[in-house]
C-alpha cells in the first residue's frame, strides 16, 4: 500500500497540461481529509529535494482560483502559465478556473 506522500505526488504528476487542481482536492483524491491539504507542499519539496523529481507546482492552485507567485519565482511561474494556456485575470486568479480545474475522478 501506497504512503500519502506517494499518493499525493502521483497525483501531482498525473495533473494535465493547462490544467490546475487545488491543495484540497489532492488531499481528498488521496484519502485524506482538508487539513492534510496543509501538508502537500512539503511533501512535494522533499520529493523535488531527495529524489529530484520536477514537480508542477504552477498547477496547484487554491480553492478559489488564485495562485501563490513570490518574486523568485513569480516570471518563471507565469511563464508556464502562458506556455500552458492558462489565462490569469486580476488579482492572480485563474481564468475560467472551473473549466479547467482537475478533480481526479
Amino acid at each position: 500500500m501506497k504512503t500519502f506522500s506517494e499518493r499525493v505526488l502521483e497525483a501531482v504528476l498525473s495533473i494535465p497540461k493547462g490544467r490546475v487542481s487545488t491543495y484540497g482536492r489532492i488531499a481528498r483524491a488521496c484519502g485524506a481529509g482538508p487539513m492534510a491539504s496543509q501538508s502537500i507542499t512539503a511533501i512535494l519539496g522533499k520529493a523535488h529535494k531527495e529524489k529530484g523529481v520536477i514537480i508542477p507546482f504552477h498547477r496547484i492552485v487554491y480553492a478559489d482560483g488564485s495562485i501563490w507567485v513570490d518574486e523568485v519565482h513569480c516570471s518563471k511561474r507565469l511563464a508556464l502559465y502562458k506556455k500552458e494556456g492558462i489565462i490569469l485575470e486580476k488579482g492572480n486568479k485563474i481564468k475560467d478556473f472551473n473549466d479547467i480545474v482537475f478533480d481526479f475522478s
